[in-house]
């Protein structure tokens, strides 16, 4: 069995609803995981995907906040998700194709601007998540697992525009790229993108307060594929469609792709 996923920040899934129906016909991955969807599980407009193939979805959402939810062409079964850090946001969801396959999507927080726990709750909440998300894999090693999503942390030199200037701001610092690491090795997981992509400068977000974000290109790379070993060499075709964030009305990421041979 062969399928392509695709993981994106969608920054409300109603509003961009335009962008994710172009996403699906344009590109039609067979799982489509989305973070920041900003909706009720109930209004996220599944009509219009299911038109298009999208029979099966499963989600977690709040108005106005976070969410996640994995859109499908095949039969997926809910599994679960984890409140990590006690937030009560709706930021994890999980579930297994038919062929064994279990799919986790993060969306983990941002952190606020401070890169000080002491000064800013949000940072410590984002550590904590990640120390969270370590202690359950450690606890739980998974196996035939995908996790994707809005991670929030560019952890390469060559996945930020400027690795000296960015290294004390939240998203690119020694101790959330130190965290993330913790979690990657508490799960064996495998950082795909990088595996098929494993040089150069890589981007998936750009700020919205950039006047042109393309010819500026301050990018960063905040959005992730891994997998358990047991997988990692059925994994293929890594890339990001940059263009996807000069679509109109945009999310600030692009998507993420790899398509999956197993």
């Amino acid at each position: 069995m062969s399928f392509t996923l695709a993981t994106w920040n969608i920054n409300s899934v109603r509003l961009r609803e335009p962008i994710v129906i172009k996403l699906l016909q344009e590109e039609g991955p067979d799982v489509l995981c989305l973070q920041e969807c900003k909706s009720p599980v109930e209004k996220i407009p599944m009509e219009a995907f299911r038109e298009l193939g999208y029979q099966h979805m499963i989600a977690r959402g709040q108005k106005g906040y976070n969410g996640v939810a994995i859109l499908s062409r095949l039969p997926i079964e809910d599994v679960g998700d984890k409140d990590f850090a006690s937030l009560g946001h709706a930021r994890h969801v999980a579930g297994r194709l038919e062929n064994g396959v279990t799919i986790h999507n993060f969306y983990v927080p941002a952190g606020g601007d401070e890169p000080d726990r002491e000064k800013n709750v949000k940072f410590g909440q984002k550590l904590d998540y990640l120390t969270e998300m370590r202690d359950w894999f450690h606890a739980d090693r998974p196996e035939k697992s995908v996790l994707v999503g809005d991670l929030n942390i560019a952890p390469r030199e060559d996945d930020v525009w400027d690795h000296k200037k960015l290294l004390k701001v939240v998203s690119h610092t020694p101790i959330e790229v130190e965290h993330l690491a913790q979690v990657m090795e508490a799960g064996g997981w495998a950082d795909v993108t990088r595996k098929d992509i494993p040089e150069g400068q890589l981007y998936s977000w750009w700020s919205y307060r950039a006047k042109d974000w393309d010819a500026a290109d301050k990018g960063r790379r905040l959005d992730h594929v891994w997998t358990t070993p047991d997988i990692t060499n059925a994994t293929h075709s890594s890339r990001i469609l940059r263009d996807a964030r000069g679509w109109e009305k945009p999310s600030d990421h692009a998507p993420v792709f790899a398509t999956f041979d197993l």
